[in-house]
């Protein structure tokens, strides 16, 4: 059953998207006198030449750093670290402005991270409790609470796992096997059509797209006066796989607050059409069971890999 205010899923990538730049070059470099430059040159090449994946070089390379440095990894050195993660212009006050405004439309507003970085940097950014659910990267800490190894590598496929947590209401990052159960699509916490994506780059693609086809809607988003990046986000729109492209001013009033604003006035007036669609259908057919559901696909959501090749 659909209940009375529909759930919208915020979900934003949090490197580009809401900070602008890499979280590590906030504190952890520094730390291990690093500079960011030679930093991922680094990683590059340690991945290159081992055909590996960026993400678990990079969280090597922190670890091998910071061994070399004397610098203790402990989950509450990352929040210390994530205390000095810049954000961009009104970032901090977005999500009471945007809770507000579904309340005056009548939807229950969500937000999720879904990132390539750390949740333990995350954790201590001022902004980490306005989360329902951080889906990052994660170190294993051993008995001191010294990280020691990944827990969890999130790339840009990995990534869409994560939406079908969140469609289908799971939060485990450790459970896979509901994400991969049968569940009908009335019966999904939050339909791909009630969703919207922030992202900045090219690990955000396949996200992106695959929301956009599923009937949600995809915020490219590029750092202020940077028409670099504004050209490369507009060229998403041209290639059909984002459906806005906002610069990362998140104040009231701003582009991407009004998209936003609209889109949720749009899931909402969705509901209330779907709503009244069903109540004719009994009344005409009393003895009928079920319902039409909009957010049925003719594409496979059923299984969180089938997304792989959306980009």
């Amino acid at each position: 059953m659909r209940t009375k205010k529909p759930i919208a899923a915020l979900i934003y990538d949090f490197d580009g998207t809401l900070s602008p730049g890499n979280m590590q070059e906030f504190g952890f470099i520094q730390a291990v006198n690093k500079k960011a430059g030679p930093f991922w040159s680094e990683n590059t090449k340690l991945a290159t030449s081992n055909d590996a994946d960026q993400i678990l070089t990079y969280m090597y390379l922190m670890l091998k750093k910071a061994e070399t440095e004397n610098v203790s990894l402990q989950r509450k050195s990352f929040q210390e670290f994530g205390k000095k993660i810049e954000l961009f212009k009104g970032v901090n006050e977005w999500f009471k402005l945007i809770n507000d405004c579904g309340k005056k439309i009548g939807v229950k507003v969500e937000h999720y991270v879904n990132s390539s970085g750390l949740i333990e940097m995350i954790e201590g950014t001022s902004i980490a409790k306005e989360f329902k659910k951080i889906y990052a990267c994660s170190y294993l800490y051993d008995i001191d609470g010294k990280a020691i190894w990944p827990a969890v590598a999130v790339n840009y496929t990995t990534k869409t796992q994560f939406l079908f947590k969140i469609n289908k209401g799971i939060d485990s990052i450790y459970d896979n096997k509901k994400v991969n159960e049968y569940i009908p699509d009335s019966e999904r916490r939050v339909p791909f059509s009630q969703m919207i994506y922030f992202g900045d780059g090219e690990t955000d693609i396949p996200c992106m797209k695959l929301i956009k086809e599923q009937g949600g809607h995809s915020i490219a988003v590029y750092k202020p006066r940077d028409s670099k990046k504004k050209k490369t986000s507009e060229k998403l729109i041209i290639e059909n796989r984002v459906n806005f492209a906002c610069s990362a001013d998140y104040t009231d009033g701003s582009e991407i607050f009004q998209v936003v604003k609209t889109i949720l006035e749009k899931i909402r007036a969705d509901h209330d059409f779907q709503l009244l669609l069903n109540q004719h259908q009994r009344k005409a057919n009393p003895k009928a069971e079920g319902t039409i559901n909009p957010n049925t696909s003719a594409n496979n959501l059923n299984d969180p890999n089938a997304s792989e090749n959306t980009n």
